[in-house]
């Protein structure tokens, strides 16, 4: 069998010229290395080394916090062996689709793709860029100035909430001691269903199971 990527793969510029010769593919973290024994000789430059070889690499990250930041973790190869604007961003965009096999309709702006992209304020490998836009699909998420305008109702809800309960009697101050008694519900693998939902709506008009 062949193997199309190799993910994580912090040591990969050790071997790229055999991964290359077997036709895999790389995926790695960005700027991560000496933090286990596995990866006691991970280098910064493992991306750019493992491209200049010819590998299609790209950069990932199981971590939340990275995970919204690829385009800074791209720009560390920028950084630490001159590779290219360009082909750094590529590693997080094309260059992933192509591994996952979905190219034909995400990873780049072309016509007759899916329109996904982002919209920033400067250059996206910059430390001080600010998405502006967000949008899947061809459909707009996230808009800045749409969501500094939810925070401020928000905030104005916030302070008109707290400003009630300091007006409140007593009794009502005291609340519902014992709503944390209630059971949660029992899930089971074969469960389907978005739990966020059901979750939120449970709690909010309580339950039984």
């Amino acid at each position: 069998f062949n193997i199309t990527t190799f993910t994580h793969i912090l040591e990969g510029y050790k071997t790229s010229k055999e991964m290359l010769a077997h036709g895999a593919s790389a995926s790695t973290f960005a700027d991560w290395w000496a933090y286990k024994m596995e990866v006691q000789d991970a280098i910064p430059t493992n991306a750019c080394l493992m491209a200049e070889q010819g590998m299609l690499v790209s950069i990932n990250s199981d971590d939340a916090g990275l995970q919204r930041r690829l385009n800074q973790e791209a720009a560390k190869s920028v950084m630490y062996c001159g590779m290219s604007q360009h082909d750094a961003l590529k590693m997080v965009t094309i260059n992933p689709a192509k591994q996952l096999k979905i190219d034909s309709v995400t990873g780049s702006i072309k016509v007759g793709k899916q329109a996904d992209f982002v919209l920033w304020n400067t250059n996206p490998l910059s430390v001080y860029s600010q998405a502006q836009q967000t949008w899947i699909g061809g459909t707009k998420y996230f808009d800045i100035d749409t969501d500094k305008q939810l925070q401020q109702q928000l905030e104005a809800e916030r302070a008109a909430l707290i400003q009630k309960v300091l007006m409140a009697d007593d009794d009502a101050k005291a609340g519902d001691k014992d709503g944390y008694k209630q059971d949660e519900p029992e899930w089971h693998c074969e469960d389907q269903g978005d739990w966020w939902q059901i979750s939120n709506h449970l709690h909010l008009h309580g339950h039984s199971h």
